[in-house]
């Protein structure tokens, strides 16, 4: 368990600060383009659109990052995506990823109730979805290098 304590703000693009953008850019990078060594193009339009969730530690830095897509831009449901936990140690295996992406679904069925969730998940983290109420939805496909699976969640 994480010992020190976050602090966690849902913003949309309009209210993102220049250092809030550079912080949650860097992330990506580091784990999407450095870690996995994936080359792929990140700014997609849909930041400025979706809603973003950051958790910061005592020390300003971002450790965990997802966006919450509107429904009909990426999927006819709301997504979750460009989920995210820093690359250090003490981030990872600790239940940040599990916490992150259940403010996520919570922020979803918030502002569009009913509507369900669909992600396109990394293939290895398939498990984790499904441990929070996510489905397979359809065969494996590449996305940059990396296999990933369509998983929808539904909301009752």
């Amino acid at each position: 368990m994480i010992k020190e304590s976050l602090k966690w703000s849902w913003k949309s693009f309009t209210y993102l600060s220049k250092t809030d953008l550079y912080k949650i850019l860097r992330l990506r990078i580091e784990v999407f383009v450095v870690e996995q060594k994936c080359a792929y193009q990140d700014l997609d339009d849909l930041d400025q659109e979706s809603n973003h969730l950051m958790a910061m530690n005592e020390k300003g830095q971002l450790i965990a990052y997802l966006r919450l897509i509107p429904p009909g831009l990426k999927f006819k449901e709301p997504s979750l995506s460009r989920i995210i936990t820093s690359q250090k140690k003490k981030y990872r295996g600790v239940g940040l990823g599990k916490e992150l992406i259940f403010r996520g679904i919570k922020k979803t069925k918030h502002l569009y109730p009913d509507a369900g969730n669909r992600i396109g998940a990394q293939k290895q983290l398939v498990d984790l979805y499904e441990s929070l109420g996510f489905q397979i939805s359809g065969s494996p496909y590449l996305e940059d290098g990396i296999t990933h699976v369509q998983m929808v969640l539904r909301h009752e």
